[in-house]
């Protein structure tokens, strides 16, 4: 009788355990923000093992590159129907999550496309200009390292792509909806594919330094009415300052 006691409290402290590390996990997510107390100046004393306060940033400001000729057109294996599984507020940003399939080859190694989610205005700026809205592509390999295509919009003509994104909002705040539909992912993608490379972090905490950037040069074109329903469903400025370079390399493709 007392060993199965003493198993059965075993189980509720081990139940206890994961519940508090779920429950951890979830407010993690959601203590920073974009403004105050909790924002980006403040982001480095949330948490004790981030890197919001390392040398290598992101974003940045795309200045001081080098064109190199022998940088090749990303190796992207992108279906005509990726399959978007949901789309969730997350008090941050719009984010649309995928099922696997899609992938980029990078260094011989493969990153699936995760998610892709958005900031306005725009986080790097591109020889100082900063654009009213960025769109990141994430993909992650098997060993956690992270290769993001940043992609800028410019205000201009109704976006197709975005009219079938738009289907699914409006979201509230922490409120996520089943898709299950397919989408053309490159549709999303400029004509002009040259590109910006540098190794940075995440963009949001916990900042990591991990992080290949591929910031397209060549910005879409979205319409003001898209911008604007955007904006309505996300924090007002949802975007961090550009960091400083610190001597890193910055690259241009050309092809």
């Amino acid at each position: 009788m007392n060993k199965i006691k003493s198993i059965f409290l075993i189980l509720i402290v081990v139940t206890s355990c994961g519940t508090e590390s779920a429950t951890d996990k979830n407010a993690n997510q959601n203590h920073w923000s974009y403004e105050g107390e909790t924002g980006p100046e403040h982001w480095d004393e949330l948490e004790k093992n981030n890197q919001c306060s390392g040398l290598f940033q992101s974003p940045i400001n795309l200045v001081n590159f080098s064109e190199d000729k022998n940088l090749n057109p990303l190796d992207l294996h992108y279906a005509d129907s990726t399959k978007i599984h949901s789309v969730e507020n997350n008090g941050h940003t719009i984010k649309y999550n995928f099922e696997k399939g899609d992938y980029l080859i990078y260094n011989d190694k493969r990153f699936n496309l995760v998610q892709f989610h958005f900031h306005e205005p725009a986080e790097h700026l591109i020889e100082g200009v900063r654009y009213p809205l960025e769109i990141h592509l994430v993909h992650t390999s098997e060993e956690g390292e992270i290769c993001v295509l940043g992609i800028m919009a410019k205000e201009g003509k109704n976006s197709e792509p975005f009219e079938f994104l738009e289907r699914f909002l409006p979201l509230e705040q922490d409120e996520s909806k089943l898709i299950n539909k397919s989408f053309d992912i490159q549709s999303t993608l400029p004509e002009n594919q040259n590109y910006f490379t540098y190794k940075g972090s995440l963009t949001t905490p916990p900042c990591t330094e991990n992080v290949t950037w591929f910031v397209f040069k060549e910005p879409i074109n979205v319409s003001e009415a898209q911008v604007e329903l955007l904006r309505g469903f996300m924090p007002i400025n949802n975007y961090r300052d550009h960091k400083p370079q610190n001597g890193r390399i910055i690259k241009l493709s050309h092809f």
